[in-house]
This record gives structure tokens, sequence and C-alpha cells, in this order.
């Protein structure tokens, strides 16, 4: 395992006399090695960038509290010498402080989830989610590291037409009184910090907004569909369909997830600007679960259930979900290039070799 945090000075702002000269952004930026770090690094997504990042060149430290992650997912990685792990939290300014001092780019991953979390933690949402960010952002600021937000597809609220949203779209909420959208606000609140930063003192940030990343390593825990989905079909248990499977989503494989975020923060002319990042095939969540048992050649039946027996709490999900990628496209080239067969087949396997425990119980929002 990577190195334990050090003591920090009592000015988080001052940087650690004992860090090397930091290598350039625009020298890494332009396709060179050097120092990235991930926070949420050891989260499903966090463990595939810090793959592919190492295998780039790049020395890696990982920034996570595991609260929603776990070790599994980077233990491959613990004995290189080029792989950091610092358990620790986005809240604490002085380890922030000392690895975005120390490091070169910034991918910000790390973000309260799942749909249970929020409705039973919203202050812990929130201030993860808020605090953690603005505080990423501020050290980035100060010492002048360019750094990628990771947003949600979330942020655009409740839209009924079955159309692609852009980037320039409106959002459309409910009221604060519904938890439902505590942590789409929380994750809009990230974009506003992001480009107000860029705007007001010169950081060099880019906001994407995934949507549904999918792939080996992910878990149903906190609301993902397919995983879910795939445990219980192969367990042969019933595959809980939350309302009526009627709502559909589009699904990007882990890997064009990465593939993006690595293609956008290697962009250095690219900077205080939101980008999308998902699939345009979308899918019935009813003709998702089909496809799923199709491929495991299950025999599990479907269990609908209503979302007031989820949690009892009066929470629905979104109608409809999908990315316009023509932004992107435009900007790097980007396209997804794995189909949802290739997605299921992959989570498939995964869970048959590793057996990790599934649990059904939260939304469809992925």
């Amino acid at each position: 395992m990577g190195p334990k945090a050090r003591r920090q000075p009592k000015r988080a702002s001052a940087p650690p006399r004992s860090f090397p000269a930091a290598v350039s952004t625009l020298a890494c930026v332009n396709g060179h090695s050097g120092k990235a770090l991930i926070t949420g690094g050891a989260g499903f997504i966090g463990s595939h960038l810090s793959e592919r990042l190492l295998a780039d060149g790049w020395e890696v430290f990982v920034l996570d509290d595991l609260s929603t992650s776990t070790l599994v997912n980077v233990a491959h990685l613990k004995d290189r010498r080029d792989f950091h792990l610092v358990v620790d939290s986005v809240l604490s300014p002085s380890i922030v402080n000392e690895l975005v001092h120390k490091c070169d780019v910034v991918y910000h991953l790390a973000a309260a989830v799942g749909v249970r979390l929020i409705v039973e933690q919203p202050v812990r949402t929130m201030v993860t989610n808020v605090q953690g960010t603005e505080n990423v952002l501020d050290h980035a600021s100060r010492f002048g590291k360019r750094v990628l937000i990771a947003s949600s597809s979330e942020v655009y609220g409740d839209h009924r037409e079955e159309r692609p949203l852009s980037e320039g779209d409106r959002r459309i909420y409910g009221p604060t009184t519904e938890k439902r959208w505590l942590y789409a606000d929380s994750k809009a609140m990230d974009e506003h910090l992001a480009f107000s930063y860029h705007l007001e003192r010169g950081l060099d940030a880019v906001v994407v907004r995934l949507f549904n990343t999918v792939g080996p390593r992910q878990v149903g825990h906190y609301g993902m569909v397919i995983p879910r989905f795939v445990g219980a079909a192969l367990s042969g248990q019933p595959l809980e369909v939350h309302g009526d499977g009627t709502q559909t989503r589009s699904f990007c494989h882990v890997s064009d997830t990465i593939r993006a975020l690595k293609g956008l923060m290697d962009a250095e002319a690219i900077s205080g600007d939101v980008f999308n990042v998902g699939s345009t095939a979308r899918i019935r969540i009813i003709d998702l679960a089909d496809r799923v048992r199709e491929l495991t050649r299950s025999r599990s039946e479907l269990a609908f259930v209503p979302y007031d027996d989820v949690y009892g709490l009066g929470i629905e999900d979104t109608l409809h979900r999908e990315a316009a990628i023509g932004k992107i496209g435009s900007a790097i080239g980007w396209q997804p290039s794995l189909d949802l067969d290739r997605i299921l087949t992959d989570v498939i396997d995964h869970v048959r070799a590793t057996s990790l425990p599934l649990e059904p119980e939260a939304l469809e929002a992925g």
C-alpha cells in the first residue's frame, strides 16, 4: 500500500518544504507522464482510471476514505512503486493541500453516492459533495493545477421528453422538500463552483457529466441497476424492477468513460466548460431485465416493486436519460465504442468470477 499521509503545517495553504518542484501542468497534458491525483480513486470509476494512468506512465496518488468504495478495487495496484493510496477525506484541508501541491493534475471523482445514503444522511451528502469539491478547487487554484470535476446527468433533473439531453438544456427539479433532488443540487453546486473558480481566479478546470457508467467492479448497493440485475439473475433471484419498467436509460462502458476523462484532461485548450459523457443507445429498464436474463440464461422472474415500497419516502425515478454527445465529439473526437451487449457480458463475467454480493436496494438511476 502507498505511503501514509504526513502531518501538515498549520496553514493548509503553505506547500510542504519537502516537496520537489512540480512538473508543469502544461507538459503533463501534452502527453508526458507526471503525477496525477484521483480523489475517490478506490471507487469503481477511479480504480479503472488509476489503471489507465499507470499504464500511460503516470505516478498515481489516490485519496479515498473508503466510505463507498473498497480496497479490493485497487488491491492489485498496492505493491506498485508508482501507486500511492492515502486513506483520508477530501474534507481534510491539510491532506488535500499536500496531495494537490504534490501532483500535476487532479481528477476529482470523490462524492457521496447512493439513494439510501442520500435520503438517510442528507447532511453528509451535501457536505461531502459541496465542501469537498470546494476544498479541492481551492487548493488546485492556489497551486495552479488543472482539475477535472466529475458531475452527473442527475443535474438535468426530471425531463419528461424522450430526447437526448445537451449541456445547455434547462434543469427541471422538484421541490426542496423532496430529498430525491438533493444529490442533483449538490452536483450542480459543484459545477457552479468550478465555473466560478475558473472565471474569478483563473482555475484551469473542465467538468464532465457522466451518464450511467457501467462495467466490472461496479456493485448494486448504490442504485446501479445492471450489476443488481446480473447478480439476481446469476443467483436465481427475482429481478426487481422499480415502477413499471418503462423508464429508459443509456449505459456507457467504463473503459469508454475513462477514455473520455483522459481525453478531456489532455486537451489543454479546453477550460471552463462542461461535456456530457455517455451512450446514445437508450433502453427501457424492463427490456434491460429481459436482456440480462437472456445473456445469463436465467429463469429468474421479474418482480415489479412500487417506488413507495422501495424506501417508503415517496421517491420517484426520472423517466428518461440519454446523453447528447456532439459537443465532446467535436472537441476531442470521442464517442463510445462498446455496446450494451459488451457491457452486460463484461459485468456478467466479472460477477461470475468474483461472486460479489449485490443487494437490490436502490433506484434504477445508475
